[in-house]
């Protein structure tokens, strides 16, 4: 059977594309290499019974637009948003949280005595100027990048329309936008707080899934990212899907199916056919061939370009670009099946601050320190880790065991490729690691593992199909963004081939389960179909 489009991976964003795609009509084919779909955004099994996010722990970043686009709780999602945003222990056995509750927040940072009375003050206005900043951010990352590289009269508007819309909000605000994103996060959070156990509570997330430092240009870019077309602010989103990350796959696998698209699990595409410069359709792992004018691929950039396409396709100088796309990971996850809640001091009379995210970061020197040995080749000894707790919001996750739980740390920082020895023989040496810095703030915590999982940036790179086991897709830094995103020329999804995008995180605006690259790459197809 021929198709009007084949979407490659079933992915969050594959999923959105697909949907989009089918619901203007198009008979949309989606194929899926793994045995589900749902990619780095699933649920696994840990022990019977005991399930756990695979890879994302949260969905606080799932664009609002897609979710009431798609009708996505029509199709089975809920959220959970609990009161608590970040939890962040200190060694001293007192503790950061950041609340939903700007007010609460400020409070608990005055009467806390980690925070002076002036970081208190400061707190909620720090707040509304990173949520006014984020939101003119958001206005940029919800539409196609400008062509720079051949601006057109329609590019002009759109530059033109986005420059009033800018100046419609303070030119203060506009200003500081433009300064900021080239900033590192060290530099940024460090104008706002004076308290170091504050500034690196935020500061996390500026470097959280990249492979960068709080020292890095462009990390201000990064957090305000974060923030961007969501509540975030300063403490960032705390969202769970109920049933865990795989309901929101399973619930887009219906959106697509509802809008009249199919999706094949077990089919590996292996290449991209074409007749002379038009995509004539796939090629899967058994031989099998599939026509469809268009495809749409949800891997990334750098499979997609050297692995599917064919060498004289993109020439030896795009090739050679292609190769040096920045997406070598530093991001390990570790999922952990516990006979029962870990005790940390910092919360032992209070196991409600233990719903959102818990960082274990206490100072802008420990975020330096764990980032600095996987640019050597090496596990850091005290790693970045955001946990989470999952079943102390959606007891489904354990169910039948009611005293367990399940977590799920996202690790930084573990270097995709090790200076001495492989991943095999190293990856339970990280996860000691993991759980004994957990265990410097949670005592007893090992004792209460009853089940392991480590995940390594080889890992995701083998299993999730990401090449260099990034969980963005490519590198987040300011020189892989917006029209530069993977490469300068083809940031808008449209690839060599004609017929042919990028759909996934590698693509405009970036990785972070929220399927605005899915949405756009689709709009984009559709359009251009419509000129046609």
């Amino acid at each position: 059977m021929k198709y009007d489009a084949i979407v490659i991976g079933g992915g969050h964003n594959g999923l959105v594309c697909a949907a989009y795609l089918g619901r203007a009509g198009l008979r949309v084919l989606v194929l899926e290499a793994r045995e589900a779909v749902g990619g780095m955004a699933a649920t696994a099994e840990l022990l019977p019974g005991v399930r756990v996010p695979h890879l994302a722990h949260t969905v606080g970043r799932l664009s609002p637009v897609v979710a009431r686009e798609l009708g996505l709780r029509s199709h089975g999602l809920a959220l959970v948003q609990p009161a608590v945003r970040v939890f962040a222990p200190q060694p001293d056995g007192r503790a950061i949280t950041l609340w939903t509750d700007v007010s609460r927040t400020a409070a608990e940072l005055r009467a806390g005595g980690l925070a002076g009375e002036r970081d208190a003050e400061a707190y909620p206005a720090v707040d509304r100027h990173v949520r006014d900043m984020a939101r003119g951010l958001a206005e940029l990352l919800s539409r196609n990048p400008p062509d720079v590289g051949n601006p057109s009269a329609v590019a002009a508007l759109d530059g033109l329309r986005s420059g009033l819309a800018a100046r419609a909000r303070a030119r203060s605000t506009e200003t500081d936008l433009l300064r900021a994103l080239p900033m590192a996060v060290r530099d940024l959070v460090g104008e706002w707080f004076e308290a170091d156990a504050l500034r690196a509570a935020v500061s996390a997330r500026g470097i959280l899934y990249t492979a960068l430092g709080p020292r890095a240009p462009g990390t201000g870019a990064v957090l305000l990212t974060d923030a961007a077309g969501n509540d975030g602010g300063l403490a960032g989103q705390t969202v769970y899907a109920r049933g865990g990350p795989g309901a929101l796959a399973g619930a887009l696998a219906a959106a697509v199916r509802a809008n009249g698209g199919q999706i094949r699990t077990g089919a590996r595409v292996v290449q991209v056919r074409r007749s002379a410069e038009q995509v004539a359709g796939v090629v899967l792992a058994d031989g099998e061939e599939i026509e469809a004018p268009i495809v749409a691929s949800n891997l990334d950039p750098r499979t997609t370009l050297l692995d599917l396409l064919e060498p004289e396709v993109l020439g030896p100088r795009l090739s050679w670009r292609a190769s040096n796309i920045r997406q070598d990971g530093a991001t390990a996850k570790v999922n952990y099946a516990l006979r029962a809640l870990p005790e940390f001091t910092a919360a032992a009379t209070d196991t409600r601050r233990l719903r959102g995210r818990i960082l274990i970061g206490p100072s802008m020197r420990y975020l330096e320190l764990a980032a600095r040995p996987a640019r050597h080749g090496e596990i850091a000894e005290q790693p970045l880790l955001e946990l989470t707790i999952p079943s102390l919001v959606d007891p489904s996750l354990v169910e039948g065991r009611p005293t367990a739980h399940v977590m799920s740390v996202v690790a930084q920082a573990a270097p995709y490729e090790l200076s001495d020895g492989g991943w095999e023989t190293r990856r339970d040496e990280l996860g000691d690691s993991v759980t004994r810095t957990i265990e410097q703030f949670a005592p007893g915590f090992s004792g209460l593992v009853e089940a392991r999982q480590v995940l390594t940036p080889l890992d995701i790179e083998r299993e999730l199909g990401a090449a260099g086991g990034h969980p963005m897709h490519a590198e987040v830094a300011l020189d892989q963004w917006l029209e530069w995103r993977p490469l300068h020329g083809y940031g808008r999804y449209r690839l060599p081939l004609d017929g042919l995008y990028l759909c996934g995180s590698g693509a405009h605006p970036g990785g972070g389960v929220t399927g605005s690259p899915g949405r756009l790459a689709a709009r984009t197809m559709l359009a251009e179909m419509a000129r046609r």
